[in-house]
């Protein structure tokens, strides 16, 4: 894909990354091995821009007792290359803990751990990555009538960066999802910032602490502060009787295979919509059930010493959230009998999920060309390409943001390493493919006409 350019040409990236969480890492791994294994005039070029001035995710709930809720396999590799060095087991035996690892019989790592092999990775690869640079602005670039390429402008501190790419592979992550008018301040959290926050309360003695939510992040945050502050009662509010176990069983989780994509893309509407129901107490607000039984033994052991610190106030819902001086004054409103009971905190900490960012809002005008469902969401095709008007040539793939075309495994980690395989294969394979027009592509700036 490559070609020799004159010494004052601008070179174009066969590919530009924005966000470098865990799957675009994954995505330039893969390009790394790529190139490793074709001649150069067939590898693919690409450059990475990350916001963050290091790789970090999810930094706020590495939570130190906490484990992945997927097998270490399902690593940024193994599924798609199980011989590849980025992978976990290698990980494991360049910090001598192989063995270790091994005898301990486990298929689910620390959390922090995993997080640990994320950045071992990810220092593997970061020639290809700028950190500290988000992107402002993507342009259009137009050749022969037809968008070819586009610029992509990063800012870092005063600094603007320019670089042109053939295609876009965007993966931006999640974003904290709050309740429609509750902020988050000093004293009223998402459970993403939690131990950045709690470092905040070093050498305070709070009271009360109210955790909001019903899934695994809900219940380690309410396990964690009633472990870290041990004379504050931690009450947990939630609409359910108590938290529900996840489905891990081994039937269940054939909804995160790699074929289950095919299948769920392929469906109609109304069977994608039964699949979800079916099987999202695979992933979403569901608790792991060794997590659920010790939260009732511990709660059940303070209730025989009288000495009741957790709390469950379920079957409710929080209103009335405001923060005063020193405290958060909220009200606990019962959903069976309406009744409403004022409860004071000092912190209030909402786990109530995420929500995928818009990745077409990024692109300016770009985004004109680019289709959308009745329900203003990206059509993408099965390679994870956005849809778009045969006038942008420029490739523009999700990473997140498509679970309503390829289903349950769209923003998680179980089916990264065979997905931006499947990117790869669809990028090198459309640079293959003549151009209209003429008989391929060129590859220097002064041959095309400028920015829209």
């Amino acid at each position: 894909m490559s070609q020799a350019l004159p010494d004052d040409a601008t070179p174009i990236h066969d590919l530009i990354g924005i966000g470098f969480g865990p799957s675009n890492v994954a995505m330039a791994i893969a390009l790394s091995e790529h190139n490793a294994s074709v001649g150069r005039q067939e590898a693919v070029t690409a450059h990475f821009f990350e916001q963050q001035p290091d790789f970090g995710w999810h930094r706020g709930m590495l939570i130190d007792d906490a484990t992945m809720q997927v097998s270490f396999l399902k690593d940024l590799v193994t599924l798609r290359n199980p011989a590849s060095e980025f992978s976990f087991l290698c990980y494991l035996q360049s910090r001598g803990r192989l063995i270790d690892f091994v005898n301990h019989k486990n298929l689910f790592p620390l959390r922090v751990e995993f997080h640990d092999y994320f950045e071992w990775a990810a220092a593997k690869v970061d020639d290809m990555v700028s950190y500290g640079h988000e992107v402002v602005d993507v342009r259009p670039v137009v050749r022969d009538g037809a968008v070819e390429y586009v610029d992509v402008t990063a800012r870092s501190g005063a600094e603007l960066v320019v670089h042109r790419a053939r295609n876009l592979v965007i993966g931006t992550g999640l974003r904290p999802y709050m309740p429609e008018g509750v902020d988050r301040t000093d004293r009223i959290w998402h459970n993403s910032d939690l131990l950045a926050r709690v470092k905040g309360l070093e050498g305070a003695r709070p009271s009360r602490f109210i955790v909001v939510g019903a899934g695994q992040s809900a219940a380690e945050n309410v396990a964690f502060l009633h472990r870290r502050f041990p004379t504050a009662e931690v009450c947990a509010v939630f609409s359910r009787y108590g938290y529900s176990p996840a489905d891990d069983s081994s039937f269940a989780n054939r909804i995160f295979d790699p074929a289950a994509v095919d299948e769920y893309f392929t469906a109609p509407d109304e069977i994608k919509r039964k699949l979800m129901d079916y099987h999202g107490n695979t992933n979403y607000s569901v608790v792991d059930i060794d997590l659920i039984d010790d939260l009732y033994r511990q709660e059940y052991q303070e209730k025989v010493l009288g000495t009741e610190r957790l709390r469950f106030l379920n079957v409710s819902r929080l209103t009335d959230v405001v923060e005063t001086s020193g405290k958060v004054r909220t009200t606990v409103e019962s959903l069976v009998t309406g009744e409403r009971t004022p409860l004071d905190a000092d912190v209030v900490v909402y786990a109530t999920g995420y929500r995928s960012a818009d990745g077409l809002g990024l692109l300016g005008e770009v985004e004109g060309f680019c289709h959308r469902d009745d329900q203003g969401r990206p059509r993408v095709e099965r390679d994870y390409r956005v849809a778009a008007d045969p006038a942008l040539r420029c490739g523009i793939y999700l990473q997140g943001g498509t679970e309503h075309t390829h289903g349950i495994t769209s923003s998680l980690l179980s089916n990264t390493a065979i997905r931006v395989g499947e990117i790869l294969e669809s990028i090198v394979g459309r640079s293959q493919e003549p151009t209209p027009g003429g008989p391929g592509r060129r590859n220097t700036a002064d041959e095309i006409s400028t920015p829209l």
